[in-house]
């Protein structure tokens, strides 16, 4: 089942707002993006704590649209949303050790998009590490241990996870010996999101309703996002500009997790608006055209915003 209803009006207006968008000189765009959009009438922070059980909390479906919600798209950084999901899971079964320097590869992971620490986490949580290619009978062993993260999406039972994959690690430049192997010879193993999938686990996160509440915390303090300007300034990696942060007036408040390469620009974000509804809003967009367009996600946080 999903976790939104689907709501006709805000179909509508996320409809006409790609329609304005794709008018204003991005040909193409209905093709090139995938939305989910869901509308909360209060706060979503922690609002699964109080309940006893978590089906009634996945059960009440807030309203919500999504334009290509369900198309697995290559998702970037995004992917290091789940990463951090999949490591609080894997601490609280024990599978792996809280040490400080998984907690500093965690934050660098997201508050940062450090590469090189989602490399390290991912190692943690599969138990492989990256080399040199291997040999056929050690490469299909290899292999089977990498789909750890892959296997434990698919028991959570989740509709949104079909045609997904999340095994591969993100790269500076591109992959390398059994990496390189691992990606397949027409890059067919390379990860898949849909922006319905991250939605539900933003959705997860931002309520307490995944791991455990503390474990919740923990991770809506490291996709916390500051608005103001002067932070923003000292830091150009800051993703919030260029990305659905920028979009928010002064005040706001935001948990996101951007991903940005040379044919993606995307963003999946909690935001909390005095006098407005809060909302979570995932936009997948693809080509080289919309990863340079530093306008196209604050303009439709905008929108969406506004409706």
């Amino acid at each position: 089942m999903a976790f939104y209803c689907p709501d006709g009006a805000m179909a509508q207006q996320l409809e006409a707002s790609l329609a304005a968008l794709e008018a204003d000189g991005r040909p193409g765009l209905s093709e090139q993006v995938s939305i989910s959009w869901v509308r909360y009438g209060s706060s979503l922070i922690d609002s699964a704590s109080p309940r006893s059980d978590l089906a009634d909390f996945w059960a009440d479906q807030p309203p919500g649209a999504s334009w290509r919600g369900n198309q697995a798209r290559y998702p970037a950084s995004v992917v290091k949303l789940l990463y951090l999901v999949a490591a609080e899971a894997w601490l609280q079964r024990q599978l792996i050790d809280d040490t400080p320097e998984l907690r500093r590869a965690l934050a660098d992971m997201i508050r940062d998009s450090s590469n090189d620490a989602t490399g390290l986490v991912l190692d943690l949580l599969t138990g492989t590490t990256s080399g040199p290619e291997l040999p056929e009978a050690a490469f299909r062993r290899w292999s089977l241990q990498r789909q750890l993260v892959n296997q434990w999406c698919e028991q959570l039972g989740w509709p949104e996870w079909q045609g997904c994959n999340a095994c591969q690690k993100t790269w500076g430049d591109e992959p390398y010996g059994r990496e390189h192997q691992f990606y397949g010879p027409a890059l067919e193993n390379r990860n898949r999101l849909s922006s319905d999938l991250c939605a539900r686990l933003l959705h997860g996160v931002i309520a307490g309703a995944l791991v455990s509440p503390p474990a919740c915390k923990r991770m809506r303090d490291l996709l916390a996002r500051s608005l103001d300007l002067s932070e923003r300034r000292a830091d150009p990696e800051n993703q919030v500009d260029g990305f659905l942060g920028e979009g928010l007036p002064g005040g706001a408040r935001l948990w996101s997790k951007a991903g940005w390469m040379s044919q993606a620009r995307h963003d999946a974000a909690y935001v909390e608006v005095e006098g407005l509804a809060p909302m979570l809003l995932v936009v997948f967009s693809e080509g080289q055209a919309r990863a340079g367009d530093a306008q196209l996600l604050p303009e439709l946080c905008r929108q969406l915003l506004a409706a």
